[in-house]
């Protein structure tokens, strides 16, 4: 079965019926690449002090303020109240890189799904989306709104990057991920989520220090779109791979196999290496499934249905 090469805008309003069982600010999603003793620094909405009362029967005794309760003579609990806004900005990776897929779609448009199932639930538990969509030749940015029309204008220039990679090569660019990373840093000041989907191809040293700017005041999120075929050539020998009318021959031995396989590794390690100090959650999407499925797996919580 050929590989999905293109999203449209419609395809991507319809995600809205499928925008739902996750979210994206679990205290620790799952299968994070950083699971383990590399616990994930997601703080979820921030919780601000509401008012000091007297303790009811049934309130949590962790807090009970005990300086307040020595002074006051009587039990008295902190109360505390959930922010109510946490914006949202999605990085959208539709460079050429992203236009390669073996199974159920390319990975520029499994970005797109992410994109439109990210942007529709966030908007569902009425938060500001905007975006930051990059390809070689330009950079496009979407504010951050609380509204069903910048969503649309979000779809719009994804799925114009999107449709870009299905013509013509374009003139040779030189926007870069860490471009729209800089970009990204003067959009989310402070308390934004930054979701950055993408295959991460060219990550390195100036892209560590762009996203420690962008976490330190923000809570940040990578979402590391992958196609199997790119972890492993193992049951592939003989595969002719095309590319926009041009083709080669994928070579039938297992060494050649093995080396492809350890070098898709060392990127693995590299990206964990990158993100593993600022305890940013690297998950990883493959191509080969469907979106929302993977979504729901990795985000899927109590509570995050509706």
């Amino acid at each position: 079965m050929s590989a999905r090469i293109s999203i449209t805008l419609e395809e991507m309003v319809v995600l809205k019926a499928e925008a739902r069982g996750f979210s994206f600010l679990p205290r620790q999603p799952v299968s994070s690449l950083l699971s383990g003793k590399h616990a994930s620094r997601l703080r979820g909405r921030g919780l601000t002090f509401e008012e000091l009362r007297h303790y009811h029967a049934g309130d949590d005794i962790r807090l009970i303020d005990w300086k307040a309760t020595a002074r006051l003579r009587s039990t008295h609990v902190r109360v505390f109240k959930e922010e109510r806004e946490r914006p949202v900005l999605l990085i959208v990776d539709q460079r050429t890189p992203m236009f390669f897929g073996s199974r159920r779609a390319m990975k520029s448009v499994v970005a797109a799904e992410l994109t439109a199932l990210g942007a529709w639930r966030t908007l569902d538990t009425d938060d500001r989306v905007g975006g930051i969509i990059f390809n070689e030749q330009e950079i496009s940015e979407v504010r951050p709104h609380r509204s069903q029309s910048r969503v649309l204008q979000l779809f719009h220039e994804v799925s114009r990057f999107n449709k870009a990679l299905t013509e013509e090569p374009q003139p040779r660019g030189n926007v870069q991920l860490n471009d729209a990373l800089a970009a990204a840093l003067q959009v989310a000041r402070h308390d934004y989520l930054v979701v950055l989907i993408s295959d991460l191809d060219g990550a390195d040293a100036e892209t560590k220090r762009l996203a420690t700017l962008i976490a330190a005041r923000n809570d940040m999120l990578v979402v590391a779109v992958y196609d199997p075929l790119g972890a492993s050539l193992i049951g592939s020998f003989g595969m002719v791979a095309t590319d926009r009318g041009r083709s080669w021959d994928i070579p039938a031995e297992r060494a050649f196999a093995d080396h492809f396989q350890q070098s898709f590794q060392n990127r693995v390690h590299e990206w964990v290496d990158i993100f593993r100090n600022l305890k940013v959650p690297v998950m990883p999407i493959s191509t080969a499934a469907p979106a929302v499925e993977q979504i729901r797996s990795l985000f899927g919580q109590r509570g995050a249905s509706r």
